[in-house]
């Protein structure tokens, strides 16, 4: 059976944009699409794409900006931490943490100053385990948001639900283990009544959904990856480092079930969302991987395998999805200039891709050709954002290149800031908020 994407683009631009949204508002009460605020690392639809008014009119997000340009304001907010600013109402929240691990903690601004409302001491480690890379953090897991709480997550140093009024734990656990090694990094995602988290270490892998209202365990499921790692003897390849992830899922609904699609170190995984039982499983070499799945309707995921050289991979989304697919539902695999870190964004059946070395990919989702290719001369980590049209991109020395998607990949402006940009952006009404090394921007009209 051949995978068919005819009339897909259209579609996805004309319906799947709101229906994307009413679907996600259900699952997790995010708003409507002429409303649609940041609530978690991906935005509004899960994927980093920012959602067309229903009027069609654009947003009005600038296209030039930068430092002491068009800054609404500029927050400074020390310490080392990656995370996705979330945006609710007159909130904006983000993940902090001390350089060396020793202290955690969770940080609201005034959305129309900047000003702080709460800087909340979370959670103390006497012994944090060292990273052992420069890439990450002690707070690279992004928040998430709905009307009554704001939900911080440091893996397994902590899990806490905060009342949004008050700043106040209503409840918090610290009992779910895992062995980070390079530092956490998968962000939380709400469904339903539950908040999901990923736990991929060197010593366990697992999902566990909790109740977002008490913070008690609803399910947990287990990774079943056979990692082929374990020599002679009975010791770990590399002490377990190529059985660690970062990712965080994103659901889909396939035969009428809901899906938390959850790529792993080695495998990545459909489980159905209310219950966690997994459904399938495709396998892979990759591991420490970070980018969070994307789909083309309901009909094809795109997922990277991470580290161990990055493959991007369509896979085809049907009612056979059942068991081990990995021989007969990879529709195409590339491997020239991918991400190790980054999520790719997909705009009118075309993927766009960011790599480390500063490499962007435009991509044809039916047939996986890589189209086009331009270097925007930067390094990026963290993931892009589309909205009104274009494409933003903030990288690792400070600059947010706009891009015009489409078969020319024309840059339409880089921006420069004083520090560089590990988290993603985030974006609501027609501000963009930007979290560097140092500071929380918000860019827009004054």
């Amino acid at each position: 059976m051949k995978f068919c994407l005819e009339g897909v683009a259209d579609a996805d631009r004309i319906l799947g944009m709101q229906k994307r949204v009413m679907i996600l508002g259900l699952l997790a009460g995010l708003v409507s699409p002429a409303l649609a605020e940041w609530r978690q690392f991906r935005g509004p639809t899960n994927d980093g794409i920012y959602p067309v008014r229903e009027d069609g009119k654009p947003h009005g997000f600038l296209t030039e900006f930068g430092e002491g340009k068009n800054v609404v304001w500029k927050t400074p907010v020390t310490g080392r931490a990656w995370s996705t600013p979330v945006v609710l109402g007159d909130q904006v929240w983000v993940t902090n943490a001390t350089e060396d691990g020793k202290k955690m903690s969770a940080v609201c601004l005034d959305k129309e100053t900047g000003k702080k409302i709460y800087d909340i001491l979370l959670f103390e480690n006497k012994e944090p385990e060292p990273l052992s890379n420069k890439v990450n953090g002690y707070g690279s897991c992004s928040p998430t948001i709905d009307e009554e709480r704001v939900y911080i997550h440091f893996g397994s140093y902590g899990t806490t639900a905060l009342d949004r009024k008050t700043g106040k734990a209503i409840w918090e656990r610290r009992d779910l283990p895992c062995q980070h090694f390079r530092g956490p990094g998968s962000s939380v995602v709400l469904y339903k009544e539950t908040l999901i988290l990923s736990m991929d270490g060197v010593d366990v892998q697992y999902l566990v959904a909790l109740n977002k209202k008490t913070g008690k365990t609803v399910w947990k499921t287990d990774r079943t990856t056979d990692f082929g790692d374990v020599e002679e003897g009975g010791k770990i390849r590399g002490d377990g480092d190529f059985r660690k992830a970062y990712t965080t899922p994103n659901f889909v609904t396939v035969n009428g079930v809901v899906q938390l699609v959850s790529p792993g170190a080695k495998a990545c995984y459909g489980y159905n969302a209310d219950s966690g039982k997994e459904l399938w499983k495709l396998t892979y070499k990759g591991f420490s991987n970070a980018a969070t799945p994307a789909f083309i309707g309901n009909e094809m995921a795109i997922i990277n395998t991470g580290f161990g050289k990055a493959h991007l991979l369509g896979v085809r989304l049907d009612e056979k999805l059942e068991g081990d697919v990995t021989k007969s539902h990879i529709e195409w695999d590339i491997f020239k200039r991918m991400p190790n870190r980054s999520s790719p964004l997909i705009v009118d059946g075309k993927i766009y891709v960011t790599n480390e070395t500063g490499i962007l990919s435009r991509i044809d989702a039916k047939s996986g050709e890589i189209e086009k290719y331009i270097s925007l001369k930067a390094k990026f980590s963290g993931s892009g954002v589309y909205a009104d049209g274009l494409l933003y991109f903030p990288s690792e020395e400070g600059k947010v290149v706009v891009v015009k998607p489409g078969p020319e990949l024309e840059i339409v402006t880089t921006n420069e800031f004083e520090d560089g940009f590990m988290a993603s952006p985030a974006l609501d009404g027609s501000s963009i908020y930007l979290r560097s090394k140092s500071h929380v921007y918000r860019v827009g009209k004054k």
